[in-house]
């Protein structure tokens, strides 16, 4: 299974829950309607928050390599999508029977709530993640790449290849065979010009 679909339908349920306590809560004292939704709000977002603490610095102890993390944007991004949009339907399919609910029409329910969601997933759980790794990274030693030469020089990055040896050695065997295919022509010429001359 796909690692944003559980984490989506894991959320989704949290802010169906989240929706009917703030509709009972809302009913209950509806002059601090705004104060409960974004304490509300606020505790979802602490949620998607240590969530990807805990995915950034599992990543990061995976992954020495930064260049090899996964891509945990995309990851949360789809989870955040999957949220809001179960979380609409279900909380629009509930208010048909429970009206103490504050739900919109089936559209906003399945195109502007679900947006919401995912930035108030999306933004916590990127902040959580690069801390997360960071926490992590810091007590390793600097990681040198293995694509990175020590070099910048084309010839630096050849004598760093595990072959190089073995090149330069092919390259001395040619120039060795071409020196004596050279002298041995010289000689034939000066044997020629020898019997040139004797005749």
């Amino acid at each position: 299974m796909t690692t944003w679909l559980p984490r989506g339908l894991v959320l989704a349920i949290g802010m169906v829950l989240i929706r009917l306590v703030q509709g009972s809560m809302i009913n209950a004292s509806p002059t601090n309607a705004g104060t409960i939704s974004f304490a509300l709000c606020a505790l979802f977002g602490l949620a998607a928050l240590i969530w990807g603490l805990i995915d950034g610095m599992a990543d990061a102890r995976a992954n020495v390599d930064p260049d090899r993390r996964r891509d945990l944007a995309m990851r949360w991004l789809l989870a955040g999508l999957v949220a809001g949009v179960v979380s609409g339907l279900v909380t629009w399919l509930i208010s048909r029977f429970y009206h103490a609910v504050y739900v919109d029409s089936l559209g906003p329910e399945l195109i502007v709530f679900p947006a919401f969601t995912a930035l108030l997933i999306f933004l916590p759980a990127m902040f959580s993640v690069a801390v997360g790794r960071w926490l992590v990274d810091r007590g390793r030693p600097p990681y040198k790449s293995q694509h990175q030469h020590r070099g910048s020089d084309v010839f630096d990055a050849v004598n760093d290849h595990p072959n190089a040896k073995f090149a330069v050695s092919r390259t001395a065997l040619h120039w060795r065979q071409s020196s004596r295919e050279a002298v041995r022509i010289e000689h034939e010429e000066a044997d020629l010009r020898l019997h040139d001359r004797e005749d």
